[in-house]
């Protein structure tokens, strides 16, 4: 279970890496030792999320007083272990990664070091993509279609590493499929959102949880929704009184 200390008797770090898994034994021990590479001068907490994994996953990380578990009873999906891992998560800053090894860690301090420059949130997108022709296809029109509907003007959203200042997570509804739409619902309520190219890498370790067939329907029902919350959403904002 999750157990992350009294934050009055511990530091905030300055990062939370969360990380939803699902079946990734045979990956997460080499993604944590380079997240710890990648983070090694700058303090930071690991939030991994496992989803209900039926294999070695939780056996594999390694334990550490930086290092927390939240622990789903049953496969919740990745939509439901971002927004917990979010939720539990300490850090001034909030990255999101794939457990997989697909995102490279090593991208994370260039993410940051745009969060210094004034971003809220930073989206990484996959310059090279390594998939096969046919979901990079997919995964390109896909892309437009939300992009313009939304107008989120994000070019690559199926990409997880994402870097964000805490109070940006206030903007997430908890459903299924919000991971499509982080960027739509952060820049919704008026958030700074630039992307940065990253590093994609073939995946070495078990195989993908998603297909065109769980996908495709589900993501356009979704995108209509999140297109009449946008549309529906209250702004105001109160104004400031002179003192007498």
């Amino acid at each position: 279970m999750l157990s992350i200390p009294d934050s009055a008797t511990v530091t905030t770090p300055e990062v939370s890496v969360i990380v939803p898994l699902f079946n990734e034994e045979g990956s997460i021990a080499q993604l944590q030792m380079e997240l710890e590479s990648a983070l090694k001068e700058t303090s930071h907490e690991l939030v991994f999320v496992d989803d209900g994994s039926s294999d070695r996953t939780i056996e594999r990380i390694n334990r550490a007083p930086w290092v927390h578990i939240l622990e789903f009873e049953k496969n919740t999906g990745q939509s439901a272990a971002m927004y917990a891992g979010l939720m539990a998560a300490n850090g001034k800053v909030l990255v999101l990664i794939d457990g997989d090894l697909q995102n490279d860690p090593h991208d994370i301090p260039r993410m940051l070091a745009e969060i210094d420059h004034g971003a809220d949130l930073v989206c990484g997108y996959r310059l090279k993509r390594r998939d096969t022709w046919f979901k990079r296809i997919q995964s390109r029109i896909a892309n437009r279609v939300r992009s313009r509907f939304i107008g989120d003007g994000v070019r690559d959203t199926g990409c997880t590493l994402k870097a964000m200042r805490q109070e940006c997570r206030e903007a997430l509804i908890p459903f299924h499929g919000m991971h499509r739409f982080i960027p739509a619902l952060i820049k919704g309520l008026g958030y700074k959102i630039t992307e940065v190219p990253v590093n994609h890498r073939p995946r070495r370790h078990g195989a993908s949880k998603y297909n065109f067939g769980n996908r495709a329907l589900r993501a356009t029902i979704d995108m209509f929704g999140v297109r009449w919350f946008l549309d529906r959403q209250i702004k105001f904002a109160v104004k400031e009184t002179k003192e007498k």
